[in-house]
């Protein structure tokens, strides 16, 4: 799989964790275990270590962001230079 196509699948993991994780902190509804038998289910174990590598993994987009903003930044100043008067 390209390196983009695993970016995507392991923002949307870790969007799906924020939303369990938020609705268990406020309503105490833990919508992975509903959906796949409760947490102790070996269904619901391999989505939350799932979820947890996908977190691991989108560590990795710290250094590549910034490193794209960087580049970004020094093509538009390169870009922009002011020409001969």
């Amino acid at each position: 799989m390209r390196s983009r196509t695993w970016d995507y699948t392991a923002l949307t993991l870790v969007i799906l964790g924020a939303i369990n994780w938020g609705l268990i902190g406020l309503f105490r509804f833990d919508l992975i275990a509903v959906i796949f038998g409760g947490m102790e289910a070996i269904v619901s174990r391999i989505i939350y270590t799932l979820i947890a590598l996908a977190g691991l993994y989108c560590i990795s987009l710290f250094g590549r962001v910034s490193n794209h903003d960087v580049t970004r930044v020094d093509n538009h100043h390169r870009d922009h230079r002011p020409g001969p008067a």
